[in-house]
């Protein structure tokens, strides 16, 4: 049956490819990639203070994710308000920090059962703030944004989405040799191609993707955000999506993805060596500088995010309200940290560390081509 992008596609194959998925091609980029997040994984381990990337990561994964799909917020917004949860925030922002909720509350959900349909329909429903079940109405098309050309119809009918899901589940915890990263670059097109929900599917199957890298043990915690990669390379991204459906081009999709995790566990490990330079520099500064720069607690939460707010440094380091806002002030007047005011509440921005995240090393490097 031939493919026609305004017919819903449920003839959608079933996993696993019909093909060999793993070329040779793919499986020296699957080395490559797997070294490069064994890399990070083990330096992260051996960060000081791990909560510098599991606080920080996920919010950058959160920013890049959104944009993707046109919710536009800045990484500096998130973590300004990162430690408020939503106050003041606007409706982007509110919405990214929704993603980052939704992409713990996965993680979470991963440590006593294995990734099913429902952790998926659990994280889209976090997204979205409110319940979001597998489509039953028909009508549902994706559409080029600047043309409105309809340029996909995914399956219809409840019945046959949750079939191809369950299939889709199957693939996931198969037992056999496919690496898991090209496992997960499969399971990233279909379940994108099966478009389970009426909105939210990019996000959720984003972070399924770092479920599966944290499932299958290649990480430890959510670490690896690839949103930033293929938002830099969008283009490439929903092409080699389209070549997949339309012609069966598996290779050069799966190729670009582990592209994408090469590159991105490369850039995170690049920003934990610079955050370490930066703790290293900065410590040596506050304690010259401070009493507090001799607390191990109040030097890790300049870490944990860039913006620290009075009430949390009291609070994580166990001193009154005065100590903890003269302990701030103290670096602030050394010109270690920026003081500064956001409405009512005090804010100190560690700058150094805050330049380290919002470095985009992937800007630097020129788009992957792939041909099918």
């Amino acid at each position: 049956m031939t493919w026609d992008p305004q017919t819903p596609y449920d003839s959608l194959p079933l996993l696993p490819p019909p093909m060999d998925v793993e070329s040779k091609s793919v499986l020296k980029s699957a080395i490559a990639a797997r070294s490069a997040v064994a890399a990070l994984d083990q330096a992260a381990r051996l960060l000081p203070n791990p909560a510098v990337l599991v606080y920080a990561m996920p919010l950058l994964e959160a920013q890049a994710s959104s944009e993707i799909e046109n919710i536009v917020t800045t990484a500096d917004a998130l973590f300004k308000y990162a430690q408020t949860e939503e106050d003041g925030s606007d409706a982007a922002t509110k919405e990214a920090f929704r993603y980052r909720t939704a992409l713990f509350d996965g993680v979470g959900a991963i440590q006593t059962q294995p990734l099913t349909t429902g952790i998926a329909e659990r994280v889209c429903s976090r997204i979205k703030n409110r319940e979001m079940k597998i489509r039953k109405l028909e009508g549902t098309r994706i559409a080029n944004p600047s043309t409105g050309e309809i340029i996909y119809s995914p399956p219809e009918g409840a019945d046959l989405i949750l079939d191809k899901l369950a299939n889709w589940e199957s693939f996931v915890h198969a037992d056999d040799d496919i690496d898991p990263l090209v496992r997960m670059a499969v399971a990233h097109y279909q379940f994108e191609a099966i478009h389970p929900f009426h909105d939210g599917n990019g996000r959720t199957g984003r972070i399924l993707n770092i479920l599966m890298l944290i499932e299958s043990g290649l990480i430890h915690a959510p670490i690896l955000y690839m949103s930033r990669f293929i938002n830099v390379h969008k283009h490439g991204y929903y092409d080699l999506l389209s070549e997949v459906t339309r012609d069966g081009a598996w290779e050069p999709w799966i190729m670009y993805m582990l592209e994408a995790v090469r590159r991105t566990a490369d850039s995170t490990a690049a920003k934990i060596a610079a955050i370490r330079t930066v703790q290293a520099e900065l410590h040596d500064q506050a304690r010259s500088a401070s009493p507090g720069g001799r607390n191990a607690d109040f030097l890790a939460v300049l870490f944990e995010q860039p913006y620290s707010r009075i009430q949390v440094v009291a609070h994580r380091c166990r001193v009154s309200r005065q100590t903890a806002a003269s302990w701030l002030t103290d670096l602030a007047k050394a010109g270690i940290l920026t003081d500064f005011k956001v409405g009512r509440d005090r804010l100190f921005l560690n700058e150094r560390f805050l330049d380290v995240l919002l470095k985009n090393e992937l800007d630097e490097v020129s788009a992957p081509t792939f041909a099918a």
